[in-house]
């Protein structure tokens, strides 16, 4: 849906992000909804919260200025290391990450797109969420479906409530939360099927892999707490 450059801020010399959307994405619905989130999502003052420094449209290209990181993503990290992230590191990421979501969560902020290419890091390996609001934006609606009936998000990491298009909340993000924290120290996400729908049918029906299969030396008490993070139902 976008385009992101590197470039130059002259006046304060800084080196920023300019993501610019896809002008066939950008109708009068689009900027309305544009503006709204982009206002939203800048007023949020968190250090694990990749800030917006200014957004706008310029002719028929809607764009955000955001600070940079250049330590690459967690999928890269992800990629990296080949699923094999130590347990300190991957403790720290959520001492920093589930913060963060509370923050947001507090502030009526969903962030319903929750994988590792939406955390960043810098050169000093501490994490930042960005692109939130990003599924409400190309959606436009509550429940995060478009109006041909599609789930907006990242399959993989899709709560059932968002596949069935029920209503979704804080809850929908600590499942994408659980998942992205079983693909760190796992290097592959609970449910991996070669379809949409065949995601979907793992999501709603099926139970993971035990995280211990994987990884025997992870303690009990962590694949307890993911089970229950990757419940079926929000309750």
């Amino acid at each position: 849906m976008a385009v992101v450059y590197r470039a130059h801020q002259g006046t304060i010399v800084r080196d920023v992000a300019i993501k610019l959307i896809k002008p066939d994405l950008a109708d009068e619905g689009f900027i309305a909804r544009f503006h709204r989130e982009a206002r939203t999502i800048a007023a949020l003052d968190h250090p694990h919260i990749l800030k917006i420094h200014d957004f706008g449209r310029e002719d028929d290209l809607p764009y955000l200025v955001m600070e940079l990181k250049s330590g690459g993503s967690l999928a890269h990290k992800i990629a990296k290391m080949q699923g094999r992230i130590n347990v300190e590191d991957v403790a720290k990421y959520l001492d920093q990450i589930a913060p963060a979501l509370d923050y947001a969560h507090s502030k009526g902020v969903i962030h319903r797109d929750i994988k590792p290419q939406n955390v960043l890091l810098d050169e000093s390996d501490n994490a930042f969420l960005t692109d939130f609001g990003i599924a409400k934006l190309m959606s436009g609606e509550s429940t995060a479906l478009t109006a041909g009936g599609m789930a907006m998000g990242t399959p993989g990491y899709m709560a059932p409530e968002q596949w069935s298009g029920q209503q979704i909340d804080a809850r929908t993000d600590l499942y994408a939360l659980a998942v992205m924290t079983y693909e760190m120290l796992t290097g592959q996400i609970p449910f991996n099927g070669d379809t949409p729908a065949v995601l979907m049918f793992q999501h709603l029906t099926e139970t993971p892999l035990p995280l211990r299969k994987l990884r025997p030396d992870l303690p009990t008490s962590l694949e307890k707490v993911l089970i229950k993070a990757i419940a079926k139902q929000p309750d």
